[in-house]
């Protein structure tokens, strides 16, 4: 059997998954990270992205998330998201929706445009279409 570690996955809204896992993936705020269990203790900041995880029986899940923080102890991981969604349940056209006005907000500019606030709302509309493109596959 195969070693596993608890895992959380939670939003301000609710708990999308806790159970044992083999692995994880995410995006922290240095780039990409695998996570087994026996990781090293961590807390680092989350990019907006992918969640993917490898449970107990080898069965993967994919889950969005909108930034956030990852926290890893000796026996359990834990994401608190700022928005957590499970793949499949994601809106493909409202995220290409989003996308498109990030960007025109971003190219008409304006002396009232908060830069900071766009490049996210674009960041995660991307990623949410990045999500939706790899399950497609």
């Amino acid at each position: 059997m195969a070693m596993t570690v608890h895992l959380d996955v939670v939003s301000a809204e609710t708990e999308i998954f806790s159970g044992l896992v083999e692995t994880i993936q995410v995006t922290g705020s240095e780039g990409e990270l695998g996570i087994h269990p026996g990781h090293a203790p961590l807390i680092t900041s989350l990019q907006p992205g992918m969640v993917r995880v490898v449970k107990q029986h080898g069965e993967e899940e994919l889950i969005y998330v909108a930034g956030g923080i990852l926290e890893i102890q000796p026996g359990s991981v834990t994401v608190l998201a700022d928005t957590a969604v499970r793949a499949e349940d994601l809106d493909e056209a409202a995220a290409a929706d989003a996308k498109k006005h990030a960007e025109d907000k971003i190219s008409q500019g304006g002396a009232d445009l908060n830069y900071a606030e766009a490049a996210i709302e674009l960041a995660e509309a991307i990623a949410q279409l990045r999500l939706i493109q790899k399950l497609k596959k």
